[in-house]
């Protein structure tokens, strides 16, 4: 008895020695003093130099890190621009080509130029980086590092030293320098080469002097005014522009940098600008681990810029303006945990170990449902944890295209637009959404999602060539009649005698793409086409894009800025992806269209553009190059205590806006993870009660030996 009443009294000290809830806890107790935010990513970022980087997951560290002259209102809606490190948007100059100055109100067509002019803030430093350490002598300490100096050194953090320095006009133009380089291949280099005056001359004297330094040489386009000031010329007029002047391409880059980074110890071991930002923003990059996890740490120079005072009239109402007028950012540090498997990660977000979630199909009914009027609404279990549901329409298009190209499917004759005009009646994406995507998404009616300027909601903007009306689908009877006016009676060829057969090109080839497919398949079947899936791997479908061999295939757009001259540019004819290898994927044409396309691009938004885009959006519902597929819907579930969280769809530096409540996580972990012991006393107590027939069995042999 002595030895159970030992055993139960050391259980009982081990138990009320320590926090129970910390047996669950994933992560380090050390933090639980400070404001951390935990998410998650699952795929590893490949590319963290703002040049380079042009990839959500990408975004979502470097748009912390970095920042450009720009940014978008974090609250207001339509989308509005507004200065960042610049002191205001930037003043616009037009001149003609004899270099005259301009009128603001000129003629679109006596403007040969456009000069950007941008005032920068003064004051503002870099995070704490040891490019810029000097010694004593004000030389720079790291710049040219031998062998035996970098024996130590196997990260960014390993370097005894930082230092700082102010921003500066330069940097910006440097950064536009890099964005020009041969080696460097940025994404945007192609576009920009059609706007920034001199950028291709740039480009050519880089690559006949490929070891000549971006700074030493100049970009006629673009230059440095003064300390704080620098100005871009484009070429003709091109609102739009100040939209790119909000991304992380056109964030400054110290030449520090580039010289630091160039060296080859340093390259080899992996310690590069796409592993180791330098920037001005709210966050720098502590911890670069990506198999395991990526940590962002307040910038201790930030610049200490204020949440917003003013919003849309529901946000007060909503708290989103509790605080206003305070520095930021909020939270001390951002932990992102590698999660590649949905199902760990909505157990973890349900326990509160991670702050908000998106919902995966696979959790979808356990956290939505939907009401009689279609809207979405949390289930009682998420509700009595007090979590908020947040949706917003992406400002995203996904389509089926049609390679107009193809002497089937494409061209701009009767019976092939009538063709496509079936086939987009007989493909119901509103059966789509319902079974692939959980209902999160809208049925697209035209190119434009909604948020963009232009695009018009219900009755006034349905495609009447597709639906009688809004919300309702033309009957599959109808596509059949126009399939038989395009010489396809029943689907059948009149060529072979056989069912029309067409061929949708697709890179989705794994098992879980199957019911996709096989749904494509029986839309096409409603009219009697066969369609074969052609599926192969991902670089021989982008080699058949690029080649025109693809005939129907699925393609996507995300909107790079809010303005519908990013989404009509997807069918304008001088990109198209064939004859000169841009984003017009279907290869669409018509002279009607790109006549609209030209003047609408660079007309400030009024009646008279709202109505170009009017007869745009007509023109391609009726040539039907695409079937306008879905604007995806975005879920996301936050926990009460995650503050300050409004979907902006433009801006990706929202991080510095949103605000943890540490004490009441705190408190709902403890109440929702607590431990439970009972399995375990249980098991002890049997443990024990078949412990007591061994020492009875035991005893009685002991006696036996003694008697003996």
């Amino acid at each position: 008895m002595y030895a159970n009443k030992v055993l139960f009294f050391l259980i009982f000290t081990l138990l009320s020695a320590c926090n129970l809830t910390e047996l669950n806890n994933p992560y380090v107790e050390k933090d639980a003093s400070l404001n951390v935010l935990y998410s998650s990513f699952s795929e590893r970022p490949k590319h963290l130099d703002p040049a380079v980087s042009y990839s959500s997951n990408e975004y979502l560290f470097i748009a912390q890190i970095y920042e450009p002259p720009f940014q978008y209102h974090y609250l207001k809606r339509p989308y509005q621009l507004i200065p960042l490190t610049a002191t205001q948007l930037p003043t616009i100059q037009y001149f003609n080509a004899a270099g005259e100055l301009l009128a603001v109100d000129a003629n679109e067509k006596e403007i040969a130029f456009s000069d950007y002019i941008i005032e920068i803030k003064s004051g503002i430093q870099y995070q704490p980086h040891p490019a810029f350490t000097k010694n004593s002598q004000g030389n720079f300490s790291y710049h040219h590092l031998s062998e035996d100096r970098l024996e130590n050194i196997n990260a960014l953090n390993d370097f005894a030293k930082t230092g700082t320095r102010e921003l500066i006009a330069k940097d910006y133009v440097h950064q536009i320098k890099r964005l020009a380089h041969p080696k460097i291949h940025s994404p945007i280099a192609e576009i920009m080469k059609q706007y920034i005056e001199g950028f291709t001359d740039y480009a050519e004297q880089l690559k006949e002097r490929p070891k000549t330094s971006v700074k030493d040489l100049e970009i006629t386009g673009v230059k440095v005014l003064n300390r704080y000031q620098y100005s871009i010329r484009i070429k003709g007029k091109y609102p739009q522009f100040r939209f790119w002047l909000a991304m992380p391409f056109f964030a400054p880059m110290p030449w520090e940098a580039d010289v630091f980074y160039a060296q080859l110890g340093l390259i080899e071991r992996n310690i590069t600008l796409d592993w180791y930002p330098i920037g001005t923003g709210s966050y720098l990059l502590a911890e670069n681990n990506p198999n395991r996890r990526m940590v962002l740490t307040k910038n201790p120079n930030f610049h200490g810029e204020k949440y917003p005072v003013d919003g849309e009239k529901t946000d007060l109402e909503q708290g989103l303006l509790k605080d206003a007028g305070k520095a930021l950012p909020f939270i001390d540090k951002v932990v992102y945990i590698l999660e590649k498997e949905t199902i760990p990660y909505w157990n973890k977000f349900l326990q509160g170990y991670y702050d908000a979630s998106g919902i995966a199909s696979d959790s979808f009914d356990q956290a939505v449902q939907f009401a009689s009027d279609g809207d979405a609404q949390l289930t009682a279990t998420m509700q009595e944890k007090e979590i908020h549901l947040q949706t917003s329409v992406a400002t995203s298009i996904y389509y089926l295209g049609f390679n107009m190209l193809d002497n089937i499917v494409g061209g701009d004759s009767e019976k092939a637009r009538k063709l496509r005009q079936a086939i987009s009646i007989a493909i119901d994406y509103e059966e789509y959404i319902s079974i692939f995507n959980n209902g999160r998404g809208i049925a697209a009616q035209g190119l434009l999602p909604p948020g963009i300027y232009g695009f018009l909601e219900s009755d006034a903007g349905f495609n009447s060539y597709v639906y009688d009306a809004f919300g309702k689908r033309k009957n599959i009877s109808q596509a059949k009649k126009i399939l038989t006016e395009a010489g396809y009676q029943a689907g059948i060829d009149p060529k072979t005698g056989e069912a029309l057969t067409l061929y949708f090109d697709t890179a989705s080839a794994s098992v879980d793409d199957r019911p996709r497919m096989n749904w494509f398949r029986k839309q096409f079947e409603k009219l009697g086409i066969k369609l074969v899936i052609r599926a192969t791997d991902y670089n021989r479908f982008q080699e058949k894009m690029r080649n025109g061999h693809a005939q129907i295939f699925v393609w996507g757009w995300n909107a790079d800025y809010p303005d519908p001259e990013n989404f009509f540019f997807l069918l304008y004819g001088k990109n198209g992806k064939v004859k000169h290898g841009g984003e017009n994927a279907v290869n669409y044409h018509n002279p009607q269209f790109d006549a609209l396309f030209e003047k609408m691009r660079h007309r400030e938004n009024g009646a008279l553009r709202f109505e170009m885009i009017q007869q745009m959006q007509e023109i391609v519902r009726h040539d039907a190059p695409w079937v306008f597929g879905l604007h995806p819907k975005n879920f996301i579930l936050a926990h009460h205590w995650y503050k300050n969280l409004k979907p902006n769809l433009m801006a990706n530096n929202t991080l510095k806006y949103t605000r943890i409540e540490g004490t009441a996580r705190a408190q709902k972990r403890e109440q929702w993870n607590k431990p439970i012991f009972l399995p375990l006393l249980i098991g002890l107590v049997i443990l024990i009660l078949l412990f007591f027939p061994a020492i009875y069995a035991y005893k009685k042999r002991l006696k036996r030996t003694m008697r003996n």
